[in-house]
């Protein structure tokens, strides 16, 4: 009897053990397929429940400054709070730090895990993240046709421009595009979306790599895509900087901290706008892309860099707050924006800078940067 109880319970934990052990080493497609189905029906019940639930009053500077204010679009994957910031699923980026996993003897998030998070709302296994990483590597190459036609570009041209040419030539390999052409049912266009996604992603880090190649550093050689390593690792390594362990991890926080940020940001909305009329992937991205070009947008972190690089070749070493002060006068009575300061939406300091800036006070080289210690003064 108790030998029979003694097994009955080994059966159990066994069984118990092996769910989890399954569970840890489910793709991101098997995932999606499981959570997939119960987001369909929250959003079938929220619209019959709900569909003629008013959430709120429509102004005429509501309609003049591009609905800022108006809560009209549906959007689960991260809330941007005017105090608290960005959280994604829930989590603060200081929670995402201690759960997403990281990429093997690193720290920071990287892409992957963020990647995951976002579209399950779950935390992935170190083991998913793993799996998930050589899936992007294997799929990484550039076709020869996107490679000879970014090494045709004028360098003149700006990177941004490129990267969206390129993002969209490559809808060429459209899966979506080609299923769509030959018949399938609405079930199953996030398949094939997802595949067009996944194949996007695993060759943004060799375009735009090419690209800086093309624009700053001509004539000199590409490395291949490293099967063994995550996916901004590898950009990492094809841009060049592969052995500088700070700067990897730097890029890996930066690029898992843009992961997202709501959906009514110009580039994003672009790409959903896009994508409502079943575009492919690509062509909705690149659209995004065009958007995130734009001053007021992405181009803000150049900018502000360019910026703040005058403000230090004007006002030299010696940097006190009363010299930034004049230059920043300088610049608004100029009739210019000072680039990159104030947001939209936020009211306080964006934890992706704070999360940024603790990175860099960890570092002895970054703390002693002359260009690092005039962000931080201003």
């Amino acid at each position: 009897m108790f030998a029979r109880s003694r097994l009955s319970r080994y059966i159990q934990t066994s069984a118990s053990t092996l769910q989890r052990r399954l569970a840890s080493t489910k793709s991101l497609r098997e995932t999606l397929e499981e959570v997939i189905p119960a987001k369909q029906e929250q959003l079938k019940r929220l619209k019959t429940e709900h569909g003629q639930a008013v959430v709120g009053d429509v102004k005429v500077e509501n309609i003049i400054g591009g609905m800022r204010g108006l809560k009209a679009m549906l959007w689960d994957a991260s809330v941007l709070d005017a105090n608290e910031g960005i959280r994604f699923h829930g989590l603060s980026i200081s929670d995402c730090q201690k759960v997403l996993p990281p990429a093997p003897g690193g720290k920071e998030i990287i892409a992957e895990s963020m990647l995951w998070l976002l579209l399950t709302g779950k935390v992935p296994t170190v083991e998913q993240t793993r799996q998930l990483s050589r899936e992007l590597a294997e799929k990484g190459e550039l076709p020869t046709y996107i490679e000879n036609l970014l090494d045709s570009l004028p360098n003149t041209i700006h990177p941004m421009t490129q990267l969206g040419m390129g993002v969209a030539a490559l809808n060429r390999e459209s899966t979506f595009q080609a299923a769509y052409e030959r018949g399938i049912k609405k079930s199953e266009y996030w398949t094939y979306t997802f595949d067009d996604s996944i194949n996007l992603i695993a060759k943004l880090p060799a375009l735009a790599a090419r690209i800086y190649r093309n624009v700053y550093k001509p004539n000199t050689e590409l490395l291949s895509i490293d099967k063994d390593l995550d996916l901004v690792g590898n950009y990492s390594r094809l841009l060049g900087y592969g052995g500088n362990q700070s700067l990897t991890e730097y890029l890996r926080l930066y690029i898992a901290l843009h992961g997202d940020h709501e959906g009514g940001n110009a580039s994003a909305h672009t790409a959903h706008l896009v994508g409502s009329t079943l575009a492919d992937p690509y062509l909705a991205y690149s659209a995004a892309l065009f958007a995130l070009a734009g001053p007021l947008h992405g181009l803000a972190n150049q900018e502000v860099l360019r910026w703040q690089l005058a403000m230090q070749k004007e006002i030299g070493s010696n940097v006190t707050h009363e010299n930034i002060k004049d230059y920043l006068w300088k610049t608004l009575k100029s009739g210019q924006v000072v680039p990159g300061y104030g947001h939209g939406v936020l009211r306080n300091p964006d934890p992706r800078f704070i999360a940024l800036q603790e990175f860099c006070n960890t570092l002895p080289e970054l703390q002693n940067s002359p260009i690092i210690q005039l962000v931080n003064k201003v």
